[in-house]
């Protein structure tokens, strides 16, 4: 296990990526996929994958040296450590008895992008308190500026309030809590009180009973977030961007760019909460988050792989962002 150093955080920050299901992405590339019938690959990929770990890749492609904690069993948690060593994020690793999974990502060149998820190994009580010690202990580094980001779903055996134990251990050391999730975890989470909240359409939908049309429910729904717990809200809308609303802020802030065509979208929502942390470390202005989050996920769309951003793809696009307050 790596542990973090304090002097390696630029802008005295420690940013902390958490993976309670972590995997490896396997793309497969072939020509018109067709379901039911034999279909040949013409190119294979195994990258590391799991929100959190294109999170810690988002951001260090931003220039920071995220920290990703996780899960890891077999041989495939071997080939994920590995992996995300190879691009130097730092890793403590918390071992499993079942393998980490593998999710498959079938690219079709036609454009149609397929996700085959695995529900992942289950995980035992005894892995469960080791990973809560492992986060309670990283949290309590010295820095000026602490984030956690938890983001994922949750394998067999991780209780339901997981997300929510997380984003109080980090609170009681004093590292702001940034929740992805979905589903009940998430609502669990949001009683907890996260800092942030970022999650795409169908999640707030599910979590907040509003029916998101365009920027203006989304706004609704990013309020009722803040209602349910969280102290700032993020509705991702895909290639319409973002809707983003602070505790006591009256208006809410809708942040787009012009779509690009994308290799794939997977990732995007990723680098777009990357964005979010990086600013937050920062100080920037929640306007001036929501843009770089912006550029962040659309600068995604250009990569070769997901959270694989660079600096230069996200300034340019930064550029481009308009903003409108709603």
């Amino acid at each position: 296990m790596n542990k973090p150093a304090a002097h390696s955080h630029p802008f005295a920050s420690a940013f902390f990526c958490v993976s309670l299901n972590p995997a490896i992405d396997t793309r497969l590339i072939l020509n018109g996929f067709l379901p039911g019938r034999v279909n040949r690959v013409a190119d294979v990929n195994r990258t590391p994958g799991g929100k959190a770990a294109h999170v810690a890749m988002a951001l260090k492609g931003l220039g920071a040296t995220p920290t990703w904690i996780g899960f890891s069993g077999g041989a495939t948690g071997k080939e994920l450590l590995a992996g995300l060593r190879l691009l130097e994020i730092e890793t403590m690793a918390i071992s499993t008895s079942q393998s980490s999974r593998v999710n498959l990502e079938i690219l079709d060149t036609q454009g149609e992008v397929t996700e085959i998820l695995e529900p992942g190994g289950t995980i035992t009580q005894t892995e469960w308190s080791e990973f809560q010690q492992v986060c309670a202990g990283a949290f309590q580094l010295v820095a000026d500026k602490k984030i956690a980001v938890i983001s994922g779903s949750l394998p067999p055996g991780v209780p339901t309030e997981a997300c929510a134990v997380l984003v109080s251990s980090a609170q009681s050391a004093n590292c702001l809590a940034f929740v992805d999730s979905s589903g009940l975890p998430l609502s669990k989470a949001l009683a907890a009180g996260p800092d942030l909240v970022k999650i795409n359409r169908e999640e707030a939908e599910f979590v907040t009973q509003v029916a998101i049309l365009d920027p203006i429910s989304a706004a609704q729904a990013a309020r009722k977030l803040l209602e349910l717990g969280a102290n700032s809200a993020v509705v991702s809308l895909g290639e319409r961007g973002l809707v983003g609303v602070r505790r006591h802020d009256r208006l809410a802030i809708h942040a787009w760019t012009a779509p690009l065509r994308p290799k794939s979208t997977v990732g995007c929502g990723d680098a777009a909460l990357a964005g979010l942390a990086l600013a937050a470390a920062t100080g920037l202005s929640f306007e001036q988050s929501l843009a770089l989050a912006v550029a962040c996920g659309t600068s995604n769309c250009l990569a070769a792989f997901p959270g694989r951003i660079s600096r230069e793809d996200v300034s340019r696009i930064e550029q481009g962002v308009h903003i409108e307050l709603l």
